[in-house]
């Protein structure tokens, strides 16, 4: 396992050395909306509609008083937009009312608010407050179980769990964007390109 695992994260540090989030948010508000947004959609379909979202809204207040329809009219765009809609006012209503307007560190705190569940919560953590945490997107999910990290049934919590006993903690952020870099550039869910990869000896998919 040691040999697969130097192996992976030499191939991780060689191909993506330098990445990071890419949603876009100045506010540290506008990052917990933005990753709930991304829920089973692609983080370019989101940025493109939070630079209106946040333009148009530019405060908690002007957020938590925004008429449904049209935080939907602007969010049309993505999946699911009709719940994460309501999940935009509530996030903000939320933070106003419990939080006075500040976000949250403790992860149990976070899931309180309107569409965010585990593994936004460990998004936010990591990316606002450098809090150590590796969340399961589909990417690593499927990774982890093409490169037998886990097993084919494991829940997404359940990989999480793991992976944070096989990688150190202090590679969990990077571990993390790494991993999603790789699924959506190289280790596709559809058609792979696994002549780019050199992990194909560790591999289920080969």
């Amino acid at each position: 396992m040691n040999n697969k695992i130097t192996a992976i994260s030499t191939f991780l540090d060689e191909t993506y050395p330098h990445v990071g989030c890419e949603l876009y948010y100045e506010k540290d508000y506008e990052l917990v909306i933005a990753v709930m947004l991304s829920a089973q959609t692609s983080d370019n379909a989101v940025n493109a509609v939070t630079k209106t979202l946040f333009s148009r809204y530019d405060s908690l207040t002007k957020l938590a008083e925004a008429q449904l329809e049209d935080i939907e009219h602007i969010i049309h765009s993505i999946g699911l937009y009709k719940n994460k809609a309501k999940n935009v006012i509530g996030i903000a209503k939320t933070l106003l009312v419990d939080y006075q307007g500040k976000i949250p560190s403790d992860k149990m705190e976070l899931q309180k608010l309107p569409g965010v569940g585990n593994k936004t919560a460990g998004v936010i953590r990591a990316e606002i407050f450098k809090i150590p945490d590796l969340p399961v997107d589909t990417h690593i999910l499927r990774i982890s179980k093409r490169l037998s990290l886990s097993k084919e049934n494991d829940t997404p919590l359940e990989v999480e769990q793991k992976l944070k006993k096989i990688f150190p903690q202090s590679c969990w952020i990077k571990i993390h964007h790494q991993l999603i870099h790789f699924g959506r550039d190289i280790c596709l869910a559809r058609n792979p390109q696994c002549q780019r990869c050199k992990l194909q000896g560790f591999c289920k998919k080969k």
